[in-house]
């Protein structure tokens, strides 16, 4: 049994830490409106650029003149799992989901006869380096942004552009969290190079006579880099929600825990003194009869 001297220490033990995740907790919660809020205010210009996208690319008969990145490499044999996490830990499951989304995809792509190379962003993401030590393409370095802007995702997106241009891989998908809301986080999957396209809706906007100027093939030229940036970004929004959001509740629960163990101590504390005490008690009125 534990001697009263260390489950004293423990006990401060333990309301330190629970100071700490209370903390921690309010941080989180503090971040995690404004990352809400860039991430719902990014949503639609993402999906309203796809949908020109879309109207463009509907335009344009496939031929030698289309972009690879929307037509693609005529090739489907090496496939590239972009890898979006976190720099930090402490955020509950929130890294674990998406590397386990991102496994799954391997999984699938590798049985289907397929070549799996993996792109990191975000340092938590590194844990993939055990399980496919030779298959990491690039582990691009997060750390040094406080706040993310456009430029970051930019520098990601030209990445993966200059790599799929070298004819490094044929296909890429991006896994991310999808901010659903503080309590739910949703591990999302999507292919981002070649673009696809979603499909029209009749009687949508799309459907008008447009006359574009310039052509459509300078238009969508331009638009595609952008697009696939914009999807970037995108999702390191819906990361850094999801993080916070995550974060959040981890630490709320560590609080509770953290509060029932103290509990728990104090009443192994008290029941040892006590018992303590009656020994000693007994000890005296032993010691008194026996004079």
């Amino acid at each position: 049994m534990a001697s009263l001297k260390a489950l004293k220490i423990r006990i401060g033990s333990v309301k330190s830490t629970q100071k700490i995740t209370k903390a921690m907790k309010m941080v989180a919660a503090a971040k995690l409106r404004r990352a809400q809020e860039a991430a719902v205010a990014g949503r639609p210009y993402a999906e309203r650029l796809e949908r020109v996208m879309a109207a463009l690319a509907g335009r344009i008969a496939s031929g030698p003149g289309v972009s690879p990145l929307l037509a693609g490499t005529g090739k489907d044999q090496v496939h590239l799992v972009v890898v979006a996490t976190s720099e930090r830990g402490l955020a509950g499951a929130f890294n674990t989901n998406i590397v386990r989304a991102a496994r799954r995809k391997a999984e699938e792509l590798t049985a289907q006869g397929k070549t799996v190379k993996f792109y990191l962003a975000g340092k938590k993401g590194r844990v993939l380096m055990r399980f496919y030590p030779q298959a990491i393409l690039f582990d691009h370095e997060m750390g040094a942004i406080k706040k993310l802007a456009f430029d970051d995702a930019r520098t990601v997106a030209d990445d993966l552009i200059a790599r799929y241009a070298a004819g490094e891989f044929d296909v890429a998908h991006l896994f991310y969290a999808r901010f659903v809301s503080a309590l739910v986080q949703e591990p999302t999957g999507r292919q981002i190079i070649p673009v696809p396209l979603q499909a029209q809706t009749s009687g949508s906007y799309t459907d008008a006579v447009t006359e574009y100027e310039p052509s459509e093939e300078a238009i969508l030229a331009d638009l595609l880099p952008r697009n696939i940036a914009i999807q970037v970004f995108g999702a390191l929004l819906e990361n850094a929600a999801s993080e916070q959001g995550s974060r959040m509740n981890a630490m709320e629960n560590a609080t509770k825990n953290a509060g029932d163990m103290i509990n728990r101590l104090s009443i192994q504390y008290n029941r040892t003194r006590q018992a303590a005490i009656t020994t000693e008690l007994v000890e005296i009125i032993s010691g008194a009869e026996a004079l």
